[in-house]
């Protein structure tokens, strides 16, 4: 049997970040050759992987990072609060949304096939569900470019933004700031009414006929009352028609107008844990 001395483990466990007990046990099988142990560790994080496969992942971090015309936000999520917070863990969805912002990747799948670690980024969130214990699923990347991307992490990252806008200076930045916390607060739905599916407007109109009858309105006037309702509902779940948070007597869109003639929104993302 090959002797395994301490320093061994601790290379192993430097390199793996997985328990003492379990390097050493990997160490032993491997024979003493690191490669294979790391290889054994790689299983064994693929086994703890599939047994906690059906386990909910409700935890979490959120994340978004910028270059200034380019952004990214991701989503990893873990079983508990306790690891969401743990330094980590937050090291590691730093790590995943800068390679997600290096690389471009506008989607799970294109994150997934980056290269982290000497591996892939699948492979590697697979080896610390081994590390960590817990379920851990990328359950979200969005990716924006325009000639001005603002990033927004809401303290605790359980809630991140990306706003793009269509011109570049200090001031839109600034402003983009604004509006990034805007749509973190307000949650919109769309950026203005003509993004809206019909299919939404026709089930909000549905709505507001049905609760107008049901209010003993005349059916004459449900359609009226209907589209009085749908108005409300642009104002508040749509970006642009929002009340301004730092304002509400002012519209997103006239607050935009002010800072510079024809600044507007072309696109926005908001990831959160709930």
């Amino acid at each position: 049997m090959v002797k395994i001395t301490a320093a061994e483990v601790n290379s192993l466990r430097k390199q793996t970040g997985a328990g003492m007990m379990d390097c050493k046990k990997a160490l032993v099988e491997a024979e003493g050759n690191i490669e294979k142990a790391i290889e054994i560790l790689r299983k064994k994080g693929q086994k703890v992987a599939a047994k906690r496969g059906d386990n909910e992942a409700k935890e979490g971090l959120a994340m978004a990072m910028s270059t200034g015309t380019n952004g990214v936000v991701i989503r990893l999520n873990c079983e508990t609060d306790f690891v969401a917070k743990n330094d980590n863990y937050i090291a590691l969805v730093t790590e995943l949304t800068q390679i997600a912002l290096d690389s471009n990747s506008k989607s799970i799948e294109e994150l997934n096939g980056q290269a982290m670690a000497g591996v892939t980024v699948a492979e590697e969130i697979t080896n610390q569900v081994g590390k960590i214990g817990e379920k851990l699923d990328l359950s979200s990347v969005n990716h924006i470019a325009a000639d001005t991307v603002v990033a927004y992490n809401h303290p605790g990252n359980q809630v991140a933004t990306l706003v793009g806008l269509n011109q570049a200076s200090d001031s839109v930045s600034e402003a983009g700031r604004d509006i990034a916390m805007q749509v973190a607060a307000m949650n919109p739905v769309a950026l203005n009414k003509d993004s809206i599916p019909q299919s939404v407007i026709d089930k909000e109109l549905e709505i507001g006929r049905d609760l107008a009858i049901q209010e003993g309105k005349p059916e004459a006037m449900a359609d009226k009352i209907a589209l009085g309702r749908l108005g409300k509902f642009f104002k508040e779940a749509t970006l642009l028609d929002q009340a301004f948070i730092k304002d509400n007597k002012s519209s997103v869109q006239k607050y935009l107008d002010g800072v510079s003639k024809g600044l507007t929104v072309t696109e926005f993302s908001r990831v959160a844990l709930s």
